[in-house]
């Protein structure tokens, strides 16, 4: 946690605008402490969103997005068996990754980062989405709606309207933007 037992704030550096997020550590502290080790250690600097759709979401986070037109864009995820620490504890990102953190009932409201995965139990890593609308059928406790589990980590709080414009630019086939957006960086502000 950021100094004063406040949850952490990252800022996004993006080629459309800057946005800023607070990662929701005191809810969720395994998804927020992948997140943060992540950041700080510049995994996510120069990557590309390679998913939009439009009223819906956008992705990001994939390693392999660093060439915003590789056909391997959204496949990818972490070192596998590297590890990162929660409370001082180390866990293990089997395979490249993380213990599915269904504890909280966050709801995947306009504005929330969401773990992606592949369906399959634990199969989050490194990329993730942001909700550009409501999209409860997301919610991970939501039997009723489906089979999709997608805890949610962090929000956006500053920035609201550059991550609207992503959500708007245009995309080519399999989602990619036409114009590629780019993370330059993110970093934690506080």
């Amino acid at each position: 946690m950021a100094a004063g037992g406040k949850n952490p704030v990252v800022q996004f550096d993006t080629t459309m605008g800057a946005f800023s997020v607070e990662v929701l550590m005191d809810k969720m502290p395994i998804t927020s402490s992948n997140f943060l080790d992540l950041v700080n250690n510049k995994y996510y600097d120069g990557l590309h969103f390679h998913r939009v759709i439009k009223d819906f979401m956008i992705q990001f986070g994939c390693p392999n997005s660093k060439d915003p037109n590789s056909k391997t864009a959204g496949t990818g995820g972490p070192t596998p068996n590297s590890t990162f620490t929660v409370n001082g504890n180390p866990v293990k990102r089997t395979g490249g990754n993380i213990p599915d953190e269904f504890t909280q009932k966050i709801p995947n409201e306009t504005y929330t980062l969401s773990m992606a995965n592949t369906g399959r139990p634990n199969s989050g890593g490194s990329q993730f989405f942001i909700n550009v609308k409501d999209n409860n059928f997301l919610d991970w406790w939501r039997d009723d709606l489906g089979k999709s589990q997608h805890p949610v980590f962090a929000k956006v709080v500053d920035g609201q309207n550059i991550v609207m414009s992503i959500s708007k630019t245009p995309t080519a086939p399999g989602d990619r933007p036409k114009t590629p957006v780019k993370v330059n960086k993110i970093t934690v502000v506080g």
